[in-house]
Parts: C-alpha cells; sequence; structure tokens
C-alpha cells in the first residue's frame, strides 16, 4: 500500500439516481477531483450483455472490475478525489448476477478471487455517499437520461438491483456513510436541493475530523 492521501468521497447508488451530477456539485463546492464511472469498453460488453446475459456476464464483470481498480488506484494517487461508484460496490452486481444464473458458481469463484487480491491493493474512501431511490423513480430517471440499452432493460432488473443495493449498505463497515433518500430531491435544478446536499456532505465530513474512526450511518429520510 503507498502512502497516497486517498480516495475522500465515492457517490453511489443504482443506475440513473443521480451520481454524476452529484459528483459534479460535490468537485466543485469541496475543490475536490472529478472522477466519472467507466461503464464502457471498446469491446462494447456492456451493450453485449443486456442483449445475452449469461454469455457475456463474466467477461463485462471482470473488465468493469479491472477497470474500477485502476481508476480508484489512480484516484488514490492523485488524493483529494470524488468518484461515481467504484470498486467498492461492484461486487454488487455480481452477487446479483449469481442470483440471476448469469454468472456460474465457478465463475462467481473465480471473480471473488481477482476482487479479494485487488482490494489488497486499495483503502476505503473517507465517505461514502448512498444515494437511496425507489425503482419506480430511477426508472423514471433512466428513461429521461434517454441511454438506448438501459431504457429497453425489463423493470424487474432494476428492482432487483436496488434491492441489492439495498442488503450491501445494511451492513457497510469499511468507513462513514451517508444515506440520503432522494426521490423527491432535484440538486440540479433546484438551488435548495442543492444547497441540502451541501449541508449533509459537510456536516458527515466534519463528523469524520472530529471522530475518524467512528463508523456510523446517517440516515436522512
Amino acid at each position: 500500500m503507498d502512502n497516497s492521501s486517498g480516495v475522500e468521497i465515492v457517490v453511489d447508488g443504482v443506475t440513473g439516481v443521480g451520481k454524476t451530477s452529484l459528483v459534479k456539485i460535490i468537485s466543485e463546492e469541496f475543490n475536490l477531483v472529478p472522477f466519472n464511472e467507466m461503464f464502457d469498453d471498446e469491446n462494447r460488453l456492456l451493450h453485449k450483455f443486456f442483449y445475452d446475459r449469461p454469455k457475456w456476464a463474466f467477461p463485462m464483470q471482470t473488465n468493469f472490475l479491472t477497470n474500477r481498480f485502476k481508476q480508484y488506484r489512480k484516484a488514490m494517487q492523485i488524493g483529494q478525489a470524488v468518484m461515481d461508484r467504484s470498486i467498492y460496490s461492484d461486487r454488487i452486481f455480481a452477487r446479483m448476477y449469481l442470483e440471476y444464473g448469469y454468472l456460474s458458481k465457478e465463475e462467481y469463484d473465480v471473480y471473488n478471487n481477482l476482487l479479494s487480491a485487488l482490494l489488497e491493493h486499495v483503502k476505503p474512501p473517507k465517505l461514502l455517499v448512498y444515494l437511496r431511490v425507489s425503482t419506480d423513480e430511477a426508472i423514471r430517471r433512466i428513461h429521461r437520461r434517454g441511454r438506448p440499452d438501459e431504457i429497453e432493460v425489463e423493470r424487474e432488473y432494476w428492482d432487483r438491483l436496488n434491492h441489492f443495493y439495498e442488503m450491501n449498505y445494511e451492513d457497510f463497515k469499511l468507513g462513514k456513510l451517508l444515506v440520503i433518500q432522494v426521490d423527491d430531491l432535484d440538486y440540479v435544478h433546484r438551488p435548495e436541493d442543492r444547497q441540502f446536499m451541501i449541508d449533509q456532505i459537510r456536516q458527515a465530513r466534519q463528523s469524520i475530523a472530529e471522530k475518524p474512526t467512528d463508523l456510523t450511518v446517517a440516515e436522512l429520510r
């Protein structure tokens, strides 16, 4: 492990919830370096996955994992970074794909072995902001964003992904976790909602500075 200053904040949540927009706001407000999610590659594995999931789940997920590791290491080395998703939430998708049968047990074991090896070379972010949202609202935002591959995905997929996100953060113990319900928030277009998000994140960061070993969860409804 190197002596880098590490990653300040990771913003996480299901597809379409508004992670990228919040990363931009955080980077501007707190003078942090933004790292946006790497969600595609030259082989278009994500696109292929949505049309043949059992065939492409393993190569897609291991490719995502590798790219997220590289990106997280770069963010750690630069320091003062805020990230849109990270290697620490990658397992959410793998667990879901195992349950659905998109990944075989053998493929999942190989994936987990690789993940465990990579996690030895990184350290968790100082603050993880989990944006909680209902499935219906997430789908509404996905359709508003308009990416063709996502629009065609059935509701059950997004509902199950939301469920796995909830399970993942029920027992998060890697650092400070801030959970914010965002169904009724529009921090891109409403200044009062933007300020609300900034205030909650500032308070969470202050609590870390005061109690660096405190692993509590702040849940806002």
